[in-house]
């Protein structure tokens, strides 16, 4: 089985970024791309901690973004449908919630996790370039999904911490 979290992070990055696209230009793009992606990838670590977790979402898939694209409204072209399929609405949930508030996203980090200074300390050039994909009340309806969970996690995790 595989441990390898990167369909699920690429996924949900993915979509992110076709719910809520960056302006027009590469730089922009490549600028959305990477905090989308950290993002994801922090709330994939923090969704499945264990290699087990990992193998079970392997075993089991993602959910699938149906759910996310009829709350944004978001039409899909028939062409996108494979790798939707590895969308998982719990991290995209927590990653909107990573990327409308930096501090949580700041409080979620750990060392192993890797640098996420984009995400947690966004400066003025990425903040322009993400947007759609930052405003707190465009991101809502998604991130308040799964936000009680995330919450609860961080908050026993900051309690283990101390």
């Amino acid at each position: 089985m595989s441990t390898d979290l990167t369909p699920v992070i690429a996924a949900s990055a993915r979509w992110l970024l076709a719910a809520y696209p960056p302006p027009a230009g590469a730089l922009n793009r490549a600028l959305a791309e990477t905090q989308a992606r950290q993002a994801a990838a922090l709330a994939a670590a923090l969704r499945f901690p264990t290699a087990l977790d990992v193998e079970l979402l392997h075993l089991l898939s993602p959910g699938g973004s149906h759910r996310l694209d009829g709350l944004t409204g978001h039409d899909p072209h028939p062409d996108d449908t494979a790798w939707r399929t590895w969308v998982d609405e719990t991290v995209v949930s927590w990653a909107a919630c990573f990327l409308a508030d930096p501090s949580l996203a700041a409080r979620a980090n750990r060392p192993d996790h890797g640098d996420l200074r984009r995400l947690a300390l966004p400066g003025p050039r990425d903040s322009e370039a993400a947007a759609l994909l930052r405003h707190p009340d465009l991101l809502e309806a998604v991130a308040a999904l799964h936000r009680p969970e995330l919450l609860e996690l961080l908050s026993v995790g900051d309690a283990a911490l101390t």
